[in-house]
């Protein structure tokens, strides 16, 4: 009988552990707490837009549909279809249990003195143990139920579920304040006329100016203008673009190549390497100078002095610079939008009371877009505390995660997408086929103490160049280095470019790890499958032989050749 492996989290992280264990022959169950897939895309305001290029946030087998065209940035509902589209065509929802919220796993096997003198991984060094299962606890519409499974797959991803809310002074929290207040996840939550309904006409007050907080705050200044302008509250200034080309430079030739990871001290470089790092270091501060330099000619930045402290460089490793809403600073300057720097600040009857100010800042709704407690998500769906400290580690420290997916000391267990990148999509695919690979046993994890030393070094690597936001646990600008020791471990070749410059200045990205049996499989997978998405020009010309109509529907070969098709091309089957 098929081993059971239990995914917690339908999001994109939770669709593509299901399908790679799928392809290896175990048997998956997902427990989604929501109504369907999607994760943080199911819950977006009306103009969130993808953040990162659509050519590295896609699936390696699964383009993105036509109607998406190369130069968009898909907006949340087309990030959302087009996961949604995935789920369908590789027949994944059957395996997903919607609305049942996992309330606690408790590991049934070995204890906790046991697993402290185990010197391989689960004691063994096995991902499987005939004498430990997993017990998950749910809870779905109608009552309580515990499931077993061999292996265990957590996919709760960090931006979602658990707000995190500011420390208020006494007697200074929401409780005291007149108005409405909500956390951004509440308000991306709300259907797009509620949410309208929310903020038109109203002095509304965002706080926090990463992602979600500047597209709410565009959203407030479009529906209220310089009449009810909308005040943002930051406490740190983040470096923002419009786009990935600066000076008509691709972000992606200064960063995301071979060569740019040369500039980068790596977790277990030889010797060469990091004397190369040393040599190149004034080249890596002149890359993140000529992008800070694009971007302070760009915006007004030093007008409303917005000017990070941090470099760009530490920004693009710890993926938090943004790709900044359309029109943002035109709305700051026609005083729709009013920045506001704050260290700390507590609520009145009437508005907010801002530190160093002497009259609160009257609003009618205060939205608090500060983020998500990742961490503690992570920690409590563990019943045992002994696991729950294990998995979260010292505050100190980044989360210890080999390959950011196994932790050493916790046996039958895996977590996916926790750790960030700058294209979470492509890293946690490519996770969940190492994970796979170590499921059917194509190659063995090292030892726990070997286990724990690299993530020591990757730790090190972090706190190098992240700087406070080390807890991220991203892995940035050398995502390719990482890729490297997945692709080693997997016994794959790491090089996929053709030529030796090609692999030093070509970006890379998800089709460069395409499965190539797949892909020469491709169209026959897809009618396996029942789905035609990729190929329906294809299957359509199938159908219309059958019925006896010309299948060219096209008015010129240029035009057969190079259009897209599309529901008017067949509007008329006379001919």
């Amino acid at each position: 009988m098929a081993k059971r492996i239990a995914i917690i989290g339908a999001g994109i992280s939770g669709l593509l552990s299901c399908k790679y264990v799928l392809e290896k022959g175990f048997t998956p169950i997902v427990f989604e707490a929501d109504d369907g897939v999607g994760g943080v895309w199911t819950r977006t305001i009306e103009t969130t837009k993808l953040q990162t290029p659509k050519q590295v946030y896609q699936f390696s087998d699964f383009p993105w549909p036509s109607s998406v065209h190369e130069e968009d940035s898909p907006t949340g509902k087309q990030v959302l279809d087009y996961v949604l589209s995935y789920a369908r065509c590789f027949d994944l929802l059957r395996y997903i249990k919607f609305n049942t919220k996992v309330i606690g796993i408790e590991y049934d096997g070995a204890s906790d003195e046991e697993m402290d003198s185990w010197s391989l991984w689960g004691g063994t060094g096995e991902p499987f143990s005939p004498r430990g299962k997993w017990s998950i606890s749910v809870q779905n519409t109608r009552s309580k139920q515990v499931y077993q499974a061999e292996f265990v797959i957590l996919c709760v991803g960090r931006f979602s579920g658990l707000p995190k809310l500011p420390d208020f002074p006494i007697n200074q929290g929401p409780e005291v304040f007149n108005g409405v207040v909500v956390h951004s996840m509440d308000y991306s939550a709300m259907e797009d006329a509620s949410a309208a309904q929310l903020i038109k006409g109203k002095r509304v007050v965002v706080v926090g100016n990463q992602k979600s907080g500047l597209d709410i705050a565009v959203e407030c200044a479009s529906a209220n203008g310089a009449e009810h302008p909308c005040t943002l509250i930051y406490r740190t200034k983040h470096w923002g673009a419009p786009n990935f080309v600066v000076w008509g430079v691709p972000l992606a030739l200064l960063y995301f190549n071979r060569f740019s990871e040369l500039l980068l001290h790596k977790p277990g470089q030889g010797p060469f390497l990091a004397l190369l790092a040393v040599l190149l270091s004034p080249l890596r501060w002149f890359f993140s100078k000529f992008v800070e330099s694009y971007l302070k000619l760009k915006y007004p930045l030093k007008k409303y002095n917005m000017i990070p402290e941090s470099s760009f460089l530490e920004a693009a490793f710890t993926s938090t610079f943004t790709i900044m809403p359309d029109n943002f600073y035109d709305k700051v300057e026609d005083k729709s939008i009013v920045l506001k720097e704050a260290k700390c600040f507590g609520f009145c009857e009437t508005g907010l009371m801002i530190e160093g100010d002497k009259t609160p800042l009257e609003a009618d709704v205060v939205i608090l877009a500060t983020g998500y407690k990742g961490d503690e998500k992570l920690k409590n769906i563990f019943s045992s505390t002994t696991l729950q400290k294990r998995i979260i580690g010292s505050p100190a420290s980044t989360v210890p995660l080999y390959r950011e997916c196994i932790h050493p000391r916790i046996p039958q267990l895996a977590v996916i997408g926790y750790s960030e990148s700058l294209a979470n999509l492509y890293t946690s695919e490519m996770r969940c086929r190492w994970l796979a690979r170590l499921l059917e046993g194509s190659f063995k994890l090292p030892g726990i103490r070997e286990m724990e030393k690299d993530v020591l070094k990757w730790e090190k690597c972090m706190k190098e160049y992240s700087g406070p936001y080390y807890r991220k646990s991203s892995i940035g600008i050398l995502h390719i280095w990482y890729n490297d020791q997945l692709c080693k471990d997997m016994g794959c070749n790491p090089k996929r470019k053709k030529g030796f410059f090609a692999e030093l200045f070509e970006p890379y990205g998800p089709m460069d790890y395409k499965d190539e049996q797949y892909m020469k499989n491709y169209t026959a997978q897809y009618y396996k499958r029942t789905c035609v998405a990729a190929v329906h020009i294809w299957y359509n010309d199938q159908l219309l032989r059958e019925m006896g109509f010309n299948p060219k529907r096209k008015k010129s070969f240029f035009d057969e050749l190079f259009q897209a098709y599309g529901p008017s091309d067949y509007a008329n089957l006379s001919s």
